[in-house]
């Protein structure tokens, strides 16, 4: 057999084996959400090939190093062990993992009857292992024979060094300039053809204040999919007047869409001049608010300020993307922070033209990559304090510069699911009504559920234990959950495409919780917790 041919062909290493084996074992161990098994399958691959790559890469670490190798009657009996325990490994983790995932859907008050099918896993698993295997046998062909073709030229060691640069180059830029960056470029077009549709049900308005509508300066069709539902969904006065019991005033909502103008600079004063037409600087209360990729706002944001102020709010935000959120997480970023950063020091500045006595209360917020980037507008907590006069962020990832200087810093003691800074004094972390009750009223909230993988994803999750999974273990979050190395970044990675697909209170869904964050925040004269209570409700559906 030629060479070339012992690549491709050569049989499964002694440690890829076992790591793989390892490594897909502890992917179906629980994360903080649920999935389904054709997920799991796909995941055991992803996992297994992973340990397939580090068991190898010690083993050719290990024999260039040592050159004992053991005799050939040893070799089967070990590898009859080895391949035994493997398999009563596999047998063990896939009959256990029916039994996680339902204690980990029980938790969360979900139904626990579940499809999941331990052989299909396995199948899935194993046919996906083997095309990865299979990529990368090819891959190592290429520096093979390009080693080869320069070893004619010269020495052996060179040969083989620049062979394995040449092809470890020419893959990463095919990853980042071809499958990537066209991934990227499809997405966005598929993306900006979505962002064209207009929601079931959702119609262009007829109030004058809001965007979209009669003398707006912003049409409907430059809304986007997610401004025209933003619009589209604003509260009536039916509506608030049904809950308050009073006359109520119709809400303030300016949204301008990617399409409105070319910058965002335009964009930004294109939505102060949409505020001035519409008297949002009258109101009293104004909020600024982030996006996400798609321009999405989470609409209980908006109803819990709107309905605790009976309609006599103004919000206000700017599509900045086509991309969804994890989407524009990775290459979109820098947008999204100059996006808020740019939208609030043009409403700020129009604000700071009001008489003191006559400016509303200037308020921000955002969920997600919303909070990322309206937290982008402020150097530092302090400068969020001194500027605003208050803020809540919901499910805020681990790039928000201010939550994680907070939570790094945090007082010793707090857990990093729930840190206390400063006493409380200023900023409040929660996931209940309960971590909000009690005096001096902050002027800053994270809304951060335990098991919400927005918030907990990070690089770090390769390499290190989270403190989240450290005693006390939060509540919601699995005792049988565990951190394995590359393993646990996969499954957190993972979890993130699952975050609304449970209960509020769990993964990336706050719910009623937000009507507790802007009371805490900017209660209006006269609120109280039995209002917060009532109005609780009513945001989570109920």
């Amino acid at each position: 057999m030629t060479a070339s041919r012992r690549v491709v062909r050569r049989r499964l290493g002694f440690g890829g084996t076992l790591l793989a084996t390892l490594f897909f074992c502890a992917s179906l161990t629980p994360s903080l959400l649920p999935r389904t098994w054709e997920y799991q399958g796909v995941m055991g691959a992803v996992t297994a090939i992973l340990g397939y790559g580090a068991g190898a890469s010690i083993g050719a670490a290990g024999r260039a190093v040592i050159r004992y190798r053991p005799p050939a009657r040893f070799v089967r009996p070990a590898w009859e062990v080895m391949l035994g325990v493997c398999a009563a490994l596999t047998v063990a983790a896939l009959s256990y993992s029916y039994g996680w995932q339902r204690d980990l859907r029980a938790l969360m008050g979900m139904d626990t009857e579940i499809t999941w099918y331990p052989p299909a896993i396995l199948g899935l698993s194993a046919v996906l292992f083997c095309v990865f295997l299979a990529l990368a046998r090819l891959v190592r062909l290429a520096g093979h024979r390009l080693a080869g073709w320069l070893g004619r030229y010269v020495p052996r060691l060179v040969s083989r060094a620049v062979g394995g640069l040449v092809v470890a180059l020419v893959v990463a830029v095919f990853f980042d300039d071809v499958l990537f960056t066209g991934f990227v470029a499809a997405m966005n077009n598929v993306s900006s053809v979505a962002n064209e549709g207009t929601p079931a049900g959702v119609r262009r308005p007829s109030s004058p204040e809001l965007s979209g509508g009669p003398r707006s300066l912003v049409k409907w069709e430059q809304l986007g999919r997610e401004g025209r539902s933003f619009i589209g969904t604003a509260l009536t006065r039916r509506q608030l007047e049904t809950f308050s019991g009073r006359p109520a005033e119709d809400p303030i909502r300016v949204y301008v869409g990617l399409q409105a103008a070319r910058t965002p600079r335009e964009r930004a004063e294109l939505a102060v001049r949409e505020l001035e037409r519409t008297g949002a600087f009258e109101r009293p209360v104004l909020a600024v608010l982030g996006t996400t990729g798609t321009g999405w706002v989470d609409p209980g944001i908006c109803q819990a300020l709107e309905y605790m102020y009976n309609g006599d709010t103004a919000v206000v935000a700017v599509q900045y993307s086509y991309l969804p959120s994890w989407a524009s997480f990775l290459v979109d970023r820098d947008r999204a922070a100059e996006a808020g950063r740019t939208l609030f020091e043009a409403v700020r500045a129009r604000w700071l033209r009001l008489p003191a006595a006559d400016r509303p209360l200037l308020l921000v917020g955002g969920e997600s990559l919303g909070s990322y980037s309206m937290e982008s507008a402020f150097s530092s907590l302090d400068d969020m304090v001194a500027r605003t006069d208050g803020a809540l962020f919901i499910g805020s990832p681990y790039a928000n510069p201010i939550w994680y200087e907070i939570t790094t810093r945090r007082d010793p003691g707090s857990p990093v699911w729930l840190p206390v800074y400063e006493s409380g004094k200023i900023v409040r972390f929660a996931r209940r009504p309960a971590d909000l009750a009690g005096e001096p009223r902050p002027r800053v909230v994270y809304l951060q559920n335990a098991s919400d993988p927005v918030v907990w994803f990070t690089p770090k999750l390769i390499v290190e234990r989270p403190g989240w999974l450290e005693e006390p273990r939060p509540p919601g979050v699995t005792r049988q959950m565990n951190w394995f190395p590359l393993v646990t970044f996969w499954q957190v990675l993972g979890d993130m495409t699952a975050g609304l697909g449970v209960p509020p209170g769990h993964g990336h869904r706050y719910g009623g919780i937000i009507v507790d964050g802007w009371a805490a925040v900017a209660p209006p004269p006269g609120w109280t917790a039995e209002d917060s209570a009532r109005l609780r409700v009513r945001i989570s559906g109920g």
